[in-house]
């Protein structure tokens, strides 16, 4: 156990008497060398309650686009709790945000608020299966679409029992796990395997994150989008993009925005709403309105609620003004090329890919990956050292290679970072 998190290692024992593993969510559990505990943040940084000041790169796992309590949300907030906190009826601040979001969204005629992305999800296949009255989703190797059981197939399937790519083998994410009956897993970036299964018929929906950004930071390749968008029409299946991590984060329009690429349906969250829980579920028209016309139902006490609508009216009209996106585009490919040629120069291999906003370091890779298959050549282990040296070193970045970058991460924050890195190769 590293001395710098001595304090947080100690909180978390003592909570795990009351709060199992010391933590409320499992993707926060195994953290190396401890999961930690903060006391507060501002801009890019975290305050870790043992001391220790680090540059944060988990960034709340991708909502604080904006950095850490950024000034417009927090004044937003404020004054809406003036006003209420929930009310069992409708406000106009659900209203300019449902705008927004139909504004910048590409595909975006209607939408729906709801708490979690998870939530989202199940509302899209739902949707889905009463426009087509089938009953088949099919989801890729390496995505992730929520925790509940009919989604968490194949999110980190264990290499010895994958299959072959042409015919996966889908696997539980969890003990407990209800059988899969109605989900079918295909390997990503495969055009051809995508367009013979559904040539069949049979199939409600194909639901991807357009980036695949869970694992990874994994870019579709040339024409597999479109390939997708293509067959989907062909055949009646809905075309659903995950954009949970990629919506309003790397661009106004999402995922879908800057890849020119239109889906049915669309989930979002994180990035709406700086840290608030909200999440939704945006599209076509015809699509949405049978939430109304066609006898499909979607809930939610907490739906919309006003709070969380503040934070995400002030988070959308930031991310809406021309050029909110530029810095970190310049600096999140500074930042990107930066550790590409330090590792280089260090003898380490790795791929960076991904976006300038959400990136990926993939250890001890020597080519791009182009799917979950090719993401199991990384070597973890060696990348969880990596992590801690920078920790040890005041930056803080996900276990898993995800970089997440804010608009408070100026060029000084992005040196200071680089600086970090060679100081935690030297460690090593």
């Amino acid at each position: 156990m590293t001395q710098y998190f001595a304090a947080s290692a100690e909180r978390i024992r003592r909570a795990a008497r009351f709060v199992p593993g010391g933590v409320n969510s499992n993707f926060r559990l195994g953290i190396s060398p401890t999961p930690l505990v903060f006391d507060r943040a501002e801009g890019p940084w975290l305050h870790e309650i043992g001391g220790a000041r680090l540059i944060d790169y988990y960034l709340g796992m991708g909502p604080m686009v904006l950095g850490h309590r950024p000034e417009p949300v927090v004044a937003a907030v404020r004054a809406q709790l003036e006003r209420g906190i929930l009310y069992g009826g409708q406000s106009e601040v659900e209203f300019e945000a449902a705008e927004l979001v139909c504004a910048m969204l590409p595909s975006a005629e209607r939408v729906r608020f709801s708490s979690s992305g998870t939530e989202a999800v199940q509302a899209a296949l739902r949707l889905a299966r009463a426009a087509t009255g089938r009953g088949t989703v099919v989801k890729f190797e390496g995505h992730y679409h929520g925790w509940l059981d009919n989604v968490l197939w194949s999110v980190a399937p264990q290499p010895d029992r994958m299959g072959a790519e042409t015919a996966p083998a889908a696997q539980p994410g969890t003990r407990g796990q209800e059988r899969a009956s109605a989900i079918e897993v295909l390997s990503w970036n495969r055009a051809d395997l995508l367009a013979e299964r559904l040539a069949r018929g049979d199939v409600a929906a194909v639901i991807m994150e357009a980036a695949m950004c869970n694992t990874g930071a994994i870019l579709p390749a040339p024409g597999y989008l479109e390939a997708a968008r293509a067959a989907c029409t062909r055949t009646g299946t809905v075309l659903i993009f995950d954009e949970v991590i990629t919506g309003f984060r790397v661009g106004p329009g999402g995922a879908q925005g800057r890849l020119g690429v239109r889906p049915d349906l669309s989930i979002f969250g994180k990035a709406v709403a700086s840290g608030f829980p909200v999440a939704g579920l945006a599209g076509r028209a015809d699509l949405m309105d049978l939430f109304v016309t066609g006898g499909v139902m979607h809930g939610g006490t907490y739906n919309a609620q006003p709070v969380a609508m503040a934070a995400a009216v002030a988070t959308l009209r930031e991310l809406a003004r021309p050029g909110a996106f530029d810095g970190m585009e310049r600096r999140g490919r500074r930042l990107m090329d930066g550790i590409a040629a330090r590792l280089a120069a260090a003898g380490r291999p790795a791929s960076v890919t991904g976006f300038p906003q959400i990136f990926h370091v993939g250890w001890g890779l020597t080519a791009p990956p182009a799917n979950y298959r090719d993401i199991l050549g990384a070597d973890r282990a060696g990348y969880v050292r990596l992590t801690v040296a920078l920790l040890e070193q005041g930056v803080r970045a996900l276990e898993r290679g995800a970089w997440f970058l804010s608009t408070e991460h100026d060029d000084a924050v992005i040196d200071q970072t680089l600086a970090a890195l060679d100081r935690a190769l030297a460690v090593l």
